[in-house]
């Protein structure tokens, strides 16, 4: 069996040939592709805005900038993540609090996040950053309201989960980044993520007024708008301190054709997930999918009780699971600046457990078999 990796892009003749024709334009970057992303993305995930940046982890750092994060302000996300959810807020001297996960949706907990918040005086906290985690949708209705009760702001952290949806209380499907219960959603193009640019972002938002901050922040706060008589087509005013995060054409005309195809490919991820969790129902435990929801799959988690004995033993067969994550209140440099101390239990126990077993929509049936029957040979 060739090597099979915990997941993997999938690049077509038509993402070539329409890369290619893009490298024959007339523009590379801060062309029209770009915009063609951002508008097709926007009305992908049933968003107003779209605004493409270099990668996720820029778009979150636009995200707290737009939102007026302060130095010294405080805002709640969870631990099981990437560090760029939490370094997001360190970027703009920001405070960082972790809550708890609730342990079968491996999402943020709302009660952990509540029982933080209602800990503190009103106005201690200023954000909440939930992850939709694997591509599990957050139930951001029951998080916007406890948003409202103490004035904060969400950013949904979508980047496994383009394409997930959960189910509202009037029984409407909300996409994840749709921005109707977070300010602002983000999303990532790395590789292994559902739509590969190689890299790149994408951040969502239903507020002109956030959009135009966004556009402003993402090219050095810079802008030609402000035109006069006195000066010709060369003009522009830099208003803010601003960044280079800028996506390129040839990156969009990618994600353009990696985006078409994005529903097919969540289709697939689920049956391949649908396949797991007949095998290993009753003997392994995996994330737990709610009621009206669907998991977009970024990942398929399992948890054993001897998480490296399975790593070391797959890798023996040239399957190369991953961990995701090492909680982030663990990592040196949260260990080292202080980090609140809430109980973390179930996030702890999670990653003493977890491991992430190969989900791409390429993965064939034949090498899934090939996984299931090596996971299994290992627990039983």
């Amino acid at each position: 069996m060739k090597p099979i990796p915990y997941g993997r892009q999938h690049i077509d003749q038509n993402d070539i040939e329409t890369v290619v024709k893009t490298l024959s334009a007339d523009f590379l970057t801060q062309g029209p592709k770009v915009k063609e992303f951002e508008d097709k993305f926007a009305g992908y995930v049933g968003a107003k805005y779209a605004v493409a940046v270099n990668n996720a982890t820029s778009g979150l750092h636009l995200a707290v900038l737009a939102l007026g994060l302060k130095k010294g302000e405080r805002v709640i996300t969870t631990p099981i993540t990437f560090a760029a959810s939490a370094n997001c807020v360190r970027y703009a001297g920001g405070k960082v609090w972790f809550a708890d996960i609730d342990p079968d949706s491996y999402t943020l907990c709302l009660e952990s996040t509540r029982t933080l918040i209602e800990s503190k005086p009103k106005g201690f906290f200023k954000g909440i950053i939930p992850v939709d985690f694997a591509g599990l949708p957050v139930d951001l209705e029951a998080f916007k309201a406890l948003a409202n009760t103490h004035d904060l702001w969400i950013i949904e952290d979508a980047c496994h989960a383009p394409g997930g949806y959960f189910t509202d209380s009037k029984n409407k499907k909300q996409l994840c980044g749709n921005g109707n219960f977070a300010d602002i959603g983000i999303f990532s193009f790395h590789p292994v993520k559902h739509i590969a640019c190689g890299e790149g972002g994408m951040v969502t938002t239903n507020s002109e007024a956030l959009y135009k901050k966004l556009i402003s922040l993402r090219s050095h706060g810079i802008t030609k708008e402000q035109m006069s008589e006195d000066h010709g087509g060369w003009f522009y005013e830099m208003q803010e301190l601003g960044f280079n995060y800028r996506l390129t054409d040839i990156q969009s005309a990618l994600g353009i054709t990696q985006l078409a195809k994005n529903n097919a490919g969540v289709a697939r991820r689920n049956e391949i997930a649908k396949n797991y969790k007949n095998a290993f129902q009753g003997l392994i435990k995996f994330q737990n999918l709610q009621d009206g929801a669907l998991n977009a799959h970024h990942l398929f988690i399992i948890e054993v009780e001897d998480r490296k004995g399975l790593y070391d033993f797959l890798r023996t067969y040239q399957i190369f699971a991953q961990i995701h994550y090492i909680p982030v209140h663990t990592l040196p440099y949260y260990k080292e600046i202080g980090y609140n101390s809430a109980d973390l239990r179930h996030s702890e126990i999670y990653y003493s457990k977890c491991i992430s077993l190969p989900m791409y929509p390429t993965l064939t049936d034949e090498e899934q078999a090939f996984v299931i029957e090596k996971v299994l040979t290992f627990v039983k």
